[in-house]
Protein backbone atom coordinates (compact mmCIF):
# COMPACT_ATOMS: atom_id res chain seq x y z
CA UNK A 1 0.00 0.00 0.00
CA UNK A 2 1.39 3.39 -0.98
CA UNK A 3 0.88 6.51 1.14
CA UNK A 4 0.55 9.89 -0.47
CA UNK A 5 1.24 13.19 1.27
CA UNK A 6 -1.47 15.56 0.25
CA UNK A 7 -0.11 18.58 2.09
CA UNK A 8 3.06 19.00 0.03
CA UNK A 9 3.68 19.08 -3.66
CA UNK A 10 7.26 18.59 -4.82
CA UNK A 11 8.65 19.49 -1.34
CA UNK A 12 6.75 22.79 -1.22
CA UNK A 13 3.88 23.28 1.16
CA UNK A 14 1.11 25.02 -0.82
CA UNK A 15 -0.52 26.19 2.42
CA UNK A 16 2.53 28.31 3.23
CA UNK A 17 2.22 30.04 -0.13
CA UNK A 18 -1.45 30.86 0.54
CA UNK A 19 -0.69 32.09 4.07
CA UNK A 20 2.26 34.19 2.93
CA UNK A 21 0.20 35.73 0.13
CA UNK A 22 -2.59 36.55 2.61
CA UNK A 23 -0.17 38.26 5.02
CA UNK A 24 1.48 40.19 2.21
CA UNK A 25 -1.87 41.50 0.96
CA UNK A 26 -2.78 42.85 4.40
CA UNK A 27 0.33 45.04 4.65
CA UNK A 28 0.50 48.36 2.87
CA UNK A 29 4.01 49.52 1.94
CA UNK A 30 5.20 52.60 3.83
CA UNK A 31 2.39 52.44 6.39
CA UNK A 32 3.20 51.56 9.96
CA UNK A 33 0.35 50.37 12.13
CA UNK A 34 0.39 50.86 15.88
CA UNK A 35 -1.96 49.19 18.27
CA UNK A 36 -3.96 51.42 20.53
CA UNK A 37 -6.82 51.18 22.95
CA UNK A 38 -9.33 53.68 24.17
CA UNK A 39 -11.11 53.45 27.47
CA UNK A 40 -14.53 54.94 27.99
CA UNK A 41 -15.18 57.46 30.74
CA UNK A 42 -17.52 54.92 32.33
CA UNK A 43 -14.70 52.34 32.48
CA UNK A 44 -12.31 54.88 34.01
CA UNK A 45 -14.95 55.80 36.60
CA UNK A 46 -15.56 52.13 37.41
CA UNK A 47 -11.82 51.55 37.83
CA UNK A 48 -11.54 54.53 40.19
CA UNK A 49 -14.52 53.28 42.21
CA UNK A 50 -12.94 49.83 42.42
CA UNK A 51 -9.64 51.33 43.62
CA UNK A 52 -11.36 53.48 46.25
CA UNK A 53 -13.34 50.46 47.44
CA UNK A 54 -10.09 48.50 47.85
CA UNK A 55 -8.53 51.38 49.83
CA UNK A 56 -11.61 51.61 52.05
CA UNK A 57 -11.48 47.86 52.71
CA UNK A 58 -7.82 48.11 53.75
CA UNK A 59 -8.31 51.17 55.98
CA UNK A 60 -9.26 50.49 59.59
CA UNK A 61 -12.60 51.87 60.72
CA UNK A 62 -11.25 52.93 64.11
CA UNK A 63 -8.18 55.06 64.62
CA UNK A 64 -7.07 53.66 67.95
CA UNK A 65 -4.17 56.14 68.23
CA UNK A 66 -6.57 59.10 68.02
CA UNK A 67 -9.00 57.51 70.48
CA UNK A 68 -6.18 56.87 72.98
CA UNK A 69 -5.01 60.50 72.82
CA UNK A 70 -8.56 61.81 73.32
CA UNK A 71 -9.07 59.48 76.31
CA UNK A 72 -5.90 60.88 77.88
CA UNK A 73 -7.10 64.45 77.34
CA UNK A 74 -10.51 63.71 78.89
CA UNK A 75 -8.82 62.37 82.05
CA UNK A 76 -7.53 65.89 82.69
CA UNK A 77 -10.30 67.74 84.58
CA UNK A 78 -9.22 71.10 83.08
CA UNK A 79 -9.75 69.83 79.53
CA UNK A 80 -13.54 69.59 79.73
CA UNK A 81 -14.45 73.23 80.13
CA UNK A 82 -17.87 74.68 79.26
CA UNK A 83 -16.26 76.52 76.33
CA UNK A 84 -14.75 73.32 74.91
CA UNK A 85 -18.06 71.45 75.28
CA UNK A 86 -19.94 74.29 73.53
CA UNK A 87 -17.34 74.39 70.73
CA UNK A 88 -17.60 70.63 70.23
CA UNK A 89 -21.40 70.79 70.21
CA UNK A 90 -21.31 73.61 67.62
CA UNK A 91 -18.93 71.59 65.43
CA UNK A 92 -21.22 68.57 65.58
CA UNK A 93 -24.29 70.66 64.72
CA UNK A 94 -22.50 72.21 61.73
CA UNK A 95 -21.31 68.79 60.53
CA UNK A 96 -24.89 67.52 60.64
CA UNK A 97 -26.22 70.64 58.90
CA UNK A 98 -28.23 71.84 61.89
Amino acid sequence: MMSIKLDTVGGVNPLNNVQNAHHANNKMPGVSVRDSISVSAEAVSAAEAYYLDQVADETPDVRSDLIASIKEKIKDPNYLSPERIASTADSLMMAWGL
